[in-house]
C-alpha cells in the first residue's frame, strides 16, 4: 500500500508540472518541461549524496574504526542482505541521522555526534536498521526525484508569473494566475505526503532489520526529544534537507501537520510497539518498560 500511494503522488506531482508546462506555452512548452525535469532529475541522481554530505560537513568514518559503528553498519546490511553503506559522521551535537544516494550501491549514512553520546547500542542499531531500510527501499532516490520535481514546479511558476503564461489558455489569465501561484504550494504538500509515507514504510522495515521494533521505538523518542532541545545549524540553514533526517531537526511540532515532512513520533513509536507485540509475545513485558520515559545512559560506545 505505502508503494501504491507514493507512486499516485509522485504521478499526481509529474502532471502538476506537465500541466504548468502547458500553461506557459502550450504543448512545446509541456515537452519543454520534461525536459527541464529530465535535466535536473539526471543532475541531483548522480550528486545529491555527496552535495548533501559536503553541506553537512559529514565526515567518512573508516572501516574498523574504534566506534565500532562501521562493523555495526556492515552487520546489519548483511542482515538485510544489501551492499554497506559509506559510513559518515556529522559533528553536531543535536541527535539525528540520514540516509542518501541513487541507489543501494552508491548509498551512505549519516549519524551525528549527538546521536551517539544519546543512544544506547541497540537503539543506535535500530536508527542505522531504519537508514537501511530507506536505502533498500530506494526511497533516497525517490524523495531525490520528489524534491527535484518540486523545485522544479517553484521555478517554472516563477518563470510563468516573471513572463506570462497563455493569453488564450480556457482558464484565462486570473486562473492561469492562480494556478500558477498554487502549483508550488501544490507540490510542497505531495513531496511532504511522499516523505511522510516512506518515513512509516522504512520504520517498519528497520525494526525487521534489527529484529527490535521497541529498540527503535525508544530511539526515536530520545531522538525528538534532543531536537526539540537542541539546534542543527546547518540543517535551519539548509530546510530542503530536512526531510532526510529520521526525526525533523527544524523543531516542528509533534502532530501529523499538513505542512510536516515526517509524521508524528508519538503516531510512528506506536506503530512500533504494535509491531513488537505482534511479532512476539516475548516483547509484551518490555514494551511495558519502554513506555516509562527512558532515562539518558550516555556514550553507546
Amino acid at each position: 500500500m505505502g508503494y501504491t500511494k507514493t507512486a499516485i503522488l509522485m504521478a499526481a506531482m509529474t502532471a502538476l508540472f506537465m500541466g504548468l508546462g502547458y500553461l506557459l506555452a502550450g504543448f512545446g512548452g509541456m515537452l519543454f518541461a520534461l525536459v527541464i525535469a529530465a535535466g535536473m532529475n539526471a543532475f541531483t541522481w548522480w550528486n545529491s549524496d555527496k552535495m548533501v554530505l559536503r553541506m553537512h560537513n559529514a565526515r567518512l568514518i573508516p572501516a574498523g574504526d574504534p566506534m565500532g559503528l562501521s562493523q555495526m553498519v556492515e552487520g546489519l546490511a548483511k542482515s538485510a542482505g544489501m551492499p554497506t553503506p559509506a559510513v559518515y559522521l556529522i559533528d553536531t551535537p543535536q541527535p539525528n541521522a540520514f540516509a542518501t544516494g541513487r541507489n543501494p550501491h552508491n548509498a551512505a549514512v549519516a549519524v551525528t555526534a549527538g546521536l551517539l553520546q544519546t543512544l544506547s547500542r541497540d537503539e543506535l542499531a535500530g536508527v542505522v536498521a531504519h537508514e537501511l531500510a530507506h536505502i533498500k527501499n530506494h526511497d533516497t532516490a525517490i524523495m531525490t526525484v520528489t524534491a527535484t520535481f518540486a523545485g522544479a514546479i517553484t521555478m517554472l511558476a516563477n518563470f510563468a508569473l516573471f513572463f506570462g503564461g497563455r493569453r488564450d489558455s480556457a482558464l484565462g489569465l486570473v486562473g492561469t494566475l492562480a494556478l500558477m501561484i498554487l502549483a508550488p504550494f501544490a507540490a510542497g504538500l505531495v513531496q511532504m505526503a511522499i516523505s511522510r509515507t516512506r518515513e512509516y514504510a522504512a520504520d517498519r522495515v528497520g525494526a525487521e532489520i534489527c529484529g527490535q521494533p521497541l529498540a527503535l521505538a525508544s530511539a526515536l523518542e530520545r531522538i525528538q526529544r534532543g531536537a526539540a532541545r537542541i539546534d542543527n545549524d546547518t540543517a535551519e540553514r539548509n530546510p530542503a534537507t530536512a526531510h532526510m533526517f529520521i526525526i525533523n531537526p527544524l523543531h516542528v511540532h509533534t502532530r501529523d501537520k499538513l505542512f510536516s515532512t515526517h509524521p508524528s513520533t508519538a503516531n510512528r513509536i506506536a506503530a512500533l510497539r504494535k509491531l513488537a507485540q505482534q511479532s512476539s509475545p516475548s516483547h509484551s513485558g518490555r514494551a511495558n518498560a519502554e513506555r516509562e520515559p527512558p532515562q539518558d545512559r550516555g556514550p553507546w560506545g
